[in-house]
């Protein structure tokens, strides 16, 4: 193969060129000294939330091509919290037709499912705000970004089992569908108020080009949150109080949102939720709360002055690092969010995602390597 794009991935050459060597000299002995069924069991070593569908998609494809069949038993269906080095699920089948798939699988189904759980965790955290996943600049790729939008999907499903709002949807047309969406959500980027000239200009560019969508506008291009966000609100005051405007706030961590600095940030969380200063545990904690960037002093600032001036319907969305510990930080301050805009539900640390497989049976007899006897679980009221 001559690019780095893996056309199709149900192909006998693709799959060959994208797994382990070891895997396919091992396929090459089994077709010479005989094939037998086995049974994978695939796990993780970490608590994550199912999510096989793409890798299910993916092995039924490949075996319809090689004219076989997988007896596949879903031990935790989609959405399912999973423990820590309990099965997700078993494959049995021919050994032959299943040793070069190993690689594929585990790519395809430990890092989603990690993502699918920080998603989960994130909308609990923020039961009454809504995300829309912004994965996409983030991601290594294409693949990597429909998986990582159909791990948000999925955690966003099983946190609204719950009563949380949940993700209403993504940045881009390509993988909406994960969100039961026709096409992405968005308005604009910062390099349009620079290409304007100013944050109004640029809001007014997208109404007059968009008038009948929801003008969101990003309001830290200036440095001026605050002044420029009422500026806005003033030009549009029928949009204000419909409430079809919204106000983005995206300050970096190099510096406070206008008007604030450290006294004023501790002053506004004492005027709304003291609390949420007496039980911080960390630095981290520290800086969501009253530091540099979107903290929660500074959404609380925003909300203030909007209110102030009588633009009380007009929504404030947050963006800027918010994982799975940021938001517990606004939900312990009460932050006045609206929305929520991440893609910070992809995995911080790699090595979590890691899938592993191991057989635990040939033909039928339970087989496994020392330390994993854990995987032999029961299949069907058997022992495997």
């Amino acid at each position: 193969m001559d690019t780095l794009v893996a056309e199709d991935l149900s192909q006998p050459e693709t799959i060959a060129a994208y797994t382990d060597t070891y895997f396919k000299k091992t396929k090459a002995i089994v077709a010479r000294y005989g094939d037998m069924t086995v049974t994978y069991a695939v796990f993780l070593r970490r608590p994550v939330i199912s999510a096989p569908r793409l890798m299910l998609d993916w092995i039924t494809e490949v075996a319809a091509v090689r004219g076989t069949v997988f007896d596949i038993e879903v031990l935790h269906p989609e959405g399912e919290w999973v423990g820590a080095g309990e099965p997700m699920l078993y494959i049995t089948g021919s050994y032959e037709h299943l040793t070069d798939l190993e690689t594929l699988i585990l790519q395809k189904l430990g890092a989603v499912s990690v993502a699918a759980h920080h998603a989960y965790q994130m909308c609990i955290a923020l039961p009454h705000v809504t995300f829309l996943a912004m994965e996409a600049r983030h991601c290594a790729g294409t693949e990597m970004q429909a998986m990582m939008s159909y791990g948000a999907a999925v955690g966003s499903r099983a946190a609204q089992k719950e009563g949380a709002k949940g993700f209403i949807g993504n940045a881009n047309d390509a993988t909406a569908h994960f969100f039961g969406a026709t096409r992405g959500l968005g308005t604009m980027p910062h390099a349009l108020i620079g290409y304007a000239g100013s944050t109004l200009r640029a809001a007014e560019m997208f109404h007059e080009t968009f008038p009948d969508d929801t003008l969101t506008v990003l309001v830290d291009y200036f440095g001026r949150e605050i002044s420029d966000g009422l500026e806005v609100c003033r030009r549009f005051p029928e949009l204000a109080a419909s409430g079809r405007m919204s106000l983005r706030l995206d300050t970096h961590g190099g510096r406070f949102l206008e008007t604030l600095d450290p006294a004023l940030s501790y002053a506004v969380l004492e005027r709304h939720n003291p609390g949420a200063i007496r039980r911080y545990r960390s630095d981290a904690e520290l800086r969501h709360l009253v530091g540099t960037g979107v903290s929660a002093a500074a959404i609380w600032r925003m909300r203030e002055a909007l209110d102030e001036a009588g633009f009380d319907r007009v929504r404030i969305v947050a963006s800027s690092g918010f994982g799975v510990d940021k938001c517990r930080v606004m939900a312990d301050a009460a932050a006045p969010i609206d929305i929520v805009g991440t893609g910070s539900f992809i995995p911080d640390h790699w090595h979590e995602t890691y899938a592993t497989a191991d057989i635990i049976a040939y033909d039928g007899v339970a087989r496994v390597k020392v330390g994993r006897e854990f995987l032999l679980q029961h299949r069907n009221g058997k022992k495997a």
